[in-house]
């Protein structure tokens, strides 16, 4: 599934789709996971947001956006369901249960 702000509402229904269809799907987010989802893997929110401030801070305060540094994302992080890939017949091999930023029962 691709990453767009227009799912958020919608998380529980596409969620809720994929299983009644039987197709494991991977998240652009750890909420679809939480919510049902199989896996995601993505960048942590929380810290680009709190990047984003601070660019917009010295933005505001006189800064060229042209001389700010690019900066990478955050690690990308990984978390799978257990339970749903349990309901979908799949078994997760265990290397990658161990690289898995969060495993949910």
């Amino acid at each position: 599934m691709i990453a767009d702000p227009f799912w958020g509402d919608y998380e529980e229904q596409i969620v809720a789709l994929a299983a009644q269809s039987r197709l494991p799907a991977v998240y652009p987010g750890r909420e679809f996971v939480h919510a049902g989802g199989l896996l995601s893997y993505a960048a942590n929110e929380p810290p680009i947001v709190r990047r984003l401030g601070a660019y917009v801070y010295k933005i505001f305060h006189g800064a060229k956006p042209g001389d700010l540094h690019v900066e990478q994302p955050p690690p990308f992080e990984l978390v799978i369901n257990l339970k749903t890939a349990k309901a979908l017949g799949l078994t997760i091999p265990r290397t990658l249960l161990i690289q898995a930023d969060e495993v949910i029962q």
